[in-house]
């Protein structure tokens, strides 16, 4: 067993993961901070961003009032006020800082930050790279980091699971990037794990997507909030047996681009006044209806109407994507259908991203902080990373130094061969289950299905009794878990709605 330890310890490396990095070592450079991610550097949610960052900037036409009703009446009613107000008013100041670090934003003619309209929004307040945002991001802050004092990166590194001891957390175990089982004990454990899109048949979330933060804090006696709250982003590129989902900005709808069915007709606007521009709830609902209606895998979007070449100027990703699978968007109508996209639960935490383990933290797509609500407004998501990054990493500097490394002896790891295949067959078996329809429809189906993903994580305990923290198995193990957790607290609203 290799031992290693760290002041700090971040699960994560995408935007929150890695702007906590930065705000700590801008405040200490004497603070030892280790992030982990089980794959590559760029395997994360931020690195797919298309939209950008939700930021009041231009305050002649906007407002942080009309931010905040906005994000507000995406939320459906379940938004913290408070939480919102705080998040929105510290955009600027943030927004400032990511420029600092040499994040490029797009301009307009005149010099000033370009500003995109997406849906749910009131006003033109999105700032941006492209289509591209968060590979800018990614791209820029990552050698940054790793260029950083006292800071490392450990990429394949698999964390099976929290060590806890007296309601403390006190570190991972896990294994390294040669399969070696290691523990890292530490002051402060973040989880910046991202969400769990892969619990679902279609996403837009990476593979890595598992809802390992989730699942582990769940395991440690972590508090949740919200689970059953899952946004499925409704334009996805529809790719038959993909289920890796390829996203579909709605900036794109934000320049003007229609959703037509299959008799060629706009048919949003039947389900709300903003039509395409309505938030993604309303537009994924909408277009469901529409599929079921049509007994279609899809509906188009079109945007043969709009300037293409200001098109490949603003959206290169989405236009060359399109291109290289047969599409010419000047042409051709554009396939899309809903996929699951953004967790808006998760782990609870406080304004400091504490959650109610002690030295245990999560931020990003993970926590749960209560900005979002029943549906999060688009790209307020970087915006939420940015801000509880900066909270924690100032919460952590004032408060890591009094802080002594606890350790255990009571670890126990065993690293079989396991066939890849074994394992697939259970996780196709849950993505299964998990649908659009299982979350927004299938409210007197959820028991049973419920029940059969119970019956699934009994065969599955059953069949890998004796592989108890293989890396593989802990992976899919969290993907089940996350799957019960969801149906859970659904099926509790539907209770309660009775």
């Amino acid at each position: 067993m290799q031992i290693l330890k760290t002041d700090i310890l971040i699960l994560g490396t995408g935007l929150a993961g890695l702007s906590l990095a930065k705000y700590i070592n801008e405040i200490n450079p004497k603070i030892k901070i280790t992030l982990l991610t089980k794959t590559s550097i760029d395997k994360c949610n931020t690195f797919y961003a298309q939209g950008g960052i939700a930021v009041v900037h231009n305050f002649i036409k906007d407002s942080y009032e009309k931010h905040i009703e906005d994000t507000l009446k995406a939320g459906k009613g379940f938004c913290d006020v408070d939480v919102v107000n705080s998040v929105v008013k510290q955009a600027p100041d943030r927004l400032k800082e990511l420029l600092s670090w040499g994040i490029e934003l797009d301009k307009n003619q005149s010099g000033e930050l370009d500003l995109g309209l997406e849906g749910g929004h009131s006003q033109n307040r999105i700032v941006h790279y492209k289509d591209k945002t968060g590979y800018e991001i990614e791209t820029k802050l990552v050698p940054l980091i790793k260029n950083l004092p006292n800071t490392s990166i450990k990429t394949s590194f698999f964390a099976t699971d929290l060590l806890i001891k007296n309601n403390t957390c006190i570190g991972v175990v896990g294994f390294d990037d040669k399969n070696e089982p290691t523990t890292i004990y530490t002051k402060a454990v973040v989880l910046a794990t991202g969400g769990s899109g892969q619990v679902f048949g279609v996403t837009s979330n990476p593979f890595v997507s598992t809802g390992d933060g989730v699942a582990m804090a769940f395991r440690a006696g972590a508090k949740l909030v919200n689970m059953k709250y899952i946004q499925f982003h409704p334009t996805a590129l529809y790719e038959p047996n993909k289920s890796q989902a390829f996203l579909i900005t709605e900036a794109i709808r934000g320049f003007g681009a229609h959703i037509l069915n299959n008799k060629m007709e706009r048919f949003v606007s039947q389900y709300h006044p903003d039509g395409e521009l309505a938030t993604r709830d309303v537009v994924s609902k909408a277009i469901s209806d529409q599929m079921k209606k049509e007994h279609s895998n899809h509906v188009w979007l079109d945007v043969r109407h709009l300037p293409i070449q200001t098109f490949k100027m603003k959206f290169p990703k989405v236009y060359n994507y399109c291109l290289e699978n047969g599409i010419n968007i000047s042409k051709d109508l554009i396939p899309i259908a809903p996929a699951a996209h953004y967790q808006c639960g998760g782990i609870d935490v406080d304004s400091n991203g504490k959650t109610s383990v002690k030295q245990l933290f999560a931020i990003g797509e993970c926590s749960h902080t209560g900005l979002h609500g029943a549906n999060r407004l688009a790209s307020n998501s970087l915006l939420e990373a940015m801000v509880y990054s900066h909270s924690l990493a100032n919460y952590l500097t004032n408060n890591i130094l009094k802080t002594r490394i606890k350790t255990t002896n009571n670890i126990k790891i065993v690293n079989k061969y396991i066939r890849h295949e074994d394992i697939l067959e259970f996780r196709n078996l849950i993505q299964k289950f998990m649908t659009y329809d299982t979350i927004f429809r299938a409210t007197e189906n959820l028991e049973s299905k419920y029940q059969s993903i119970i019956e699934i994580e009994n065969r599955f305990l059953k069949k890998f009794k004796d592989y108890n923290f293989h890396p593989y198995l802990c992976e899919t193990y969290n993907l089940i878990q996350t799957a019960l957790i969801i149906l859970k607290d659904k099926m509790n609203e539907t209770t309660t709605k009775k």
